[in-house]
């Protein structure tokens, strides 16, 4: 599982060959989320203000992470994502 980026202690990760739609990991000290890229859907729980953070980001890097979800996708190497300033 592959360590796409990180900041505040929030970790973002994606898995080779994970399941469609596409989305990414998120873990944050106990809690650990899903969110979906394309619509910002969240699968699991997360601290208001670290989703808050983790949304920005998300704006901030979206045609990233559907990049690196196609390199993975086709067995290819992800790339680091630049953190949230």
């Amino acid at each position: 599982m592959p360590e796409i980026s990180k900041f505040y202690g929030i970790i973002i990760y994606m898995y080779i060959d994970d399941h469609n739609p596409p989305h990414f990991h998120v873990w944050y000290n106990n809690y650990k989320a899903i969110i979906f890229i394309k619509d910002g859907l969240v699968k699991g729980s997360l601290p208001r203000r670290v989703l808050s953070m983790v949304y920005e980001w998300l704006d901030l890097h979206k045609d990233e992470l559907l990049q690196n979800w196609d390199n993975l996708q086709n067995q290819k190497a992800p790339f680091s994502i630049e953190p949230l300033d």
